[in-house]
């Protein structure tokens, strides 16, 4: 399986660790990805917020590349880690394949021509519809026996439904499916779609902070030893924030919140090192000594 990778800003800078275990787990279990030559940043909220014609021209320049490369052979089908890439992919690649004059007005700004060709599918639509939950329970050397995981995706992950529904957008289930066929046990609660404030952090901190205890409290009370998620913005939200959390509402959760490509990485064996365990603030080594105790 190859696919056309588009790692993105953050998994460059503050998410390095997703992007690297990201490659990792799918160097592991036999997936391809190339990455794009030349990609560019998606737009994410800033341009989506500033100039419609912008935020789908920016995914415009990546996708024509995709398009361009699998003209000579490439893989036609683009995968991304990051939500909110994902998100803003998707919708320019709708966008322009039901809007001819939008198609036509971005070929012009961002100088390229567009076929339409290009799927753009999420890195856990691929693991488990593509490779599937049998082949990565086959994977597993060191089975996530005995944590229990809350599975947090967010806002945009599966959200607007008509462009990325790949699950349910009010109750999802694909990364409990690939976390339980790694061995963990996947709590049931209420916050799994819930907002974490997003880019608010800068602009409202204390609406963030708010919205991360209760996700954190909802967390706690289901009895979760650890948050997975597949966004930047979320898992930096969930991570740093819990020290404005602490002082804010006077509740210590320390509850790491850890990329679900971490926890696969685990599960497959995959060096700590390779992970970049080490770059979480709230570190999970304490939970992940259950692994130990279950071994």
């Amino acid at each position: 399986m190859k696919y056309a990778y588009f790692p993105g800003c953050s998994l460059q800078g503050m998410a390095a660790e997703f992007d690297r275990s990201a490659r990792a787990v799918c160097d592991q279990l036999g997936i391809t990805l190339e990455e794009i030559p030349d990609w560019v940043c998606c737009g994410a909220t800033p341009a989506h917020a500033t100039s419609h014609l912008l935020s789908v021209a920016l995914p415009a320049v990546t996708l024509a590349a995709v398009e361009q490369a699998a003209q000579s052979g490439g893989p036609a089908t683009m995968v991304a880690a990051c939500a909110s890439c994902y998100n803003r992919l998707s919708i320019a690649s709708h966008e322009v394949k039901e809007d001819a004059a939008l198609r036509a007005d971005v070929e012009e700004a961002a100088q390229v021509k567009l076929a339409g060709t290009v799927e753009v599918r999420h890195l856990l639509d691929i693991l488990r519809n593509d490779l599937g939950t049998e082949a990565i329970r086959n994977s597993v050397t060191r089975p996530l026996s005995g944590l229990k995981v809350a599975c947090y995706y967010g806002c945009l992950l599966l959200r607007p439904p008509k462009v990325v529904a790949f699950d349910d957008p009010n109750h999802p289930q694909i990364m409990e499916d690939l976390l339980t066929a790694a061995g963990a046990e996947c709590v049931e609660w209420a916050y799994k779609t819930e907002c974490c404030g997003a880019s608010l952090s800068l602009a409202r901190p204390d609406t963030v902070c708010k919205l991360v205890n209760d996700i954190l409290r909802e967390a706690r009370d289901a009895g979760a030893d650890l948050i997975a998620t597949a966004c930047p913005l979320c898992q930096t939200n969930l991570d740093v924030r819990q020290l404005d959390v602490a002082k804010a509402y006077g509740t210590r959760y320390n509850i790491p919140a850890i990329y679900f490509t971490q926890l696969l990485g685990i599960a497959l064996g995959l060096p700590e090192k390779s992970l970049g365990l080490n770059r979480l603030i709230i570190s999970p080594k304490p939970v992940l000594q259950k692994l130990q105790a279950a071994a």
